[in-house]
């Protein structure tokens, strides 16, 4: 098998990033609006984000 390593992704590559970094934004945005939380990624740990979110306990610390 034979692996080639490209620097940029593949023109059918880009049109799905495109797609899946569109419905991602539109979710995280419809998220927002409703008042729903949600989690991102930050500092390698999951964290998360919007006024209604849980707060974490001392032990989850």
């Amino acid at each position: 098998m034979k692996i080639i390593l490209r620097t940029t992704p593949s023109q059918e590559s880009q049109i799905i990033l495109d797609v899946l970094q569109q419905a991602v934004a539109k979710t995280l945005e419809r998220k927002r609006r409703l008042g729903h939380f949600y989690f991102i990624w930050r500092d390698e740990k999951p964290v998360m984000i919007g006024e209604d979110a849980p707060k974490p306990s001392e032990k989850d610390s």
